[in-house]
């Protein structure tokens, strides 16, 4: 899955959830996606860092929040 994919993703499930926090929304995603894509998370989160902290529930949900942050762009 492309990053640009996952950002579709993720804008499609905060349509769906407007008032939930972005770790909430990236939960609900990875969720959605199943078992597979997040073990593919985790692991393109192991490789961001070198290390795999935690679960890897809690590693694919970091994955999903860092494209989404990093594609939206510098803060203001």
């Amino acid at each position: 899955m492309t990053d640009e994919e996952l950002l579709v993703e993720f804008a499609l499930a905060r349509l769906d959830h407007p008032d939930v926090d972005l770790d909430e929304v990236a939960a609900i995603v990875v969720r959605r996606m199943g078992p597979d894509r997040a073990v593919e998370f985790a692991s393109r989160t192991l490789a961001a860092r070198g290390e795999l902290r935690g679960a890897l529930f809690p590693a694919a949900v970091e994955h999903v929040l860092r494209v989404v942050l990093t594609m939206r762009g510098p803060a203001d």
